[in-house]
């Protein structure tokens, strides 16, 4: 004789099912956030680790630093006014501190495309050649990028890392004393935070709003908190 669900146990299943749902609907919304947030770690890391590898130190060049790979978030009409970031690292005698198409990064999983989702005068994100799932605003609606001010300078939006893959102030060119001085004073010393938004204002942004990347001192190492 085969066994049935009573009456009593068929409820019980949809209320069970009810909870679950109304417990992960309202939630499926900052799902983008953390899929956005969990790529940019991702990038971040791959970043220090060119970083590393493509060692950029020179003891005979005192700007040895202004060629260091970084991560630079940015909108333009050439990101569609969508937030979008590029992975780079300036060439000696041009370090401008913006890519161009020869200093971007090549993305591996696609060696015919650069690792930047658009940038102002360089790259459309419309270009064969740009990683769409990097202009974060379009794929994942992403509308805000915000920097803590222990690795922003004058509203920078970048991280950049040194030979080691430690974290280093990224707007070099309008670092003043005593950034300017050494090396090592370059160096971020306190925990940098970076806020991904799904608002238009970071600043005003719920905890349901934004998503924040820690970035440690000395190691670099990126983590969602």
């Amino acid at each position: 004789m085969k066994k049935a669900f009573t009456m009593i146990e068929l409820i019980f299943v949809i209320v069970i099912i009810g909870i679950l749902a109304a417990v992960i609907i309202p939630r499926s919304g900052s799902n983008k956030l953390y899929e956005a947030a969990t790529q940019v770690v991702s990038h971040i890391r791959y970043t220090q680790h060119l970083a590393m590898v493509d060692d950029k130190f020179n003891p005979s060049d005192n700007e040895w630093y202004k060629r260091r790979w970084q991560l630079l978030f940015g909108t333009s009409v050439d990101t569609n006014n969508k937030v979008a970031y590029s992975i780079f690292s300036d060439k000696a005698g041009g370090s401008t501190g913006n890519p161009d198409t020869s200093e971007i990064a090549t993305n591996p999983l696609n060696n015919s495309k650069l690792l930047s989702g658009g940038f102002s005068g360089t790259l459309p994100s419309i270009s064969p050649r740009a990683t769409s799932e990097l202009n974060i605003g379009q794929k994942y609606g992403i509308l805000d990028v915000d920097f803590s001010s222990e690795c922003s300078v004058n509203d920078s939006k970048r991280i950049a890392f040194d030979y080691l893959g430690r974290p280093i102030y990224g707007n070099i060119s309008s670092l003043t004393s005593p950034f300017k001085v050494n090396a090592t004073n370059r160096l971020i010393i306190n925990q940098c935070k970076i806020e991904i938004c799904s608002v238009s204002d970071c600043t005003t942004a719920s905890s349901e709003e934004k998503v924040t990347i820690a970035i440690e001192p000395e190691t670099g190492y990126a983590h969602i908190l």
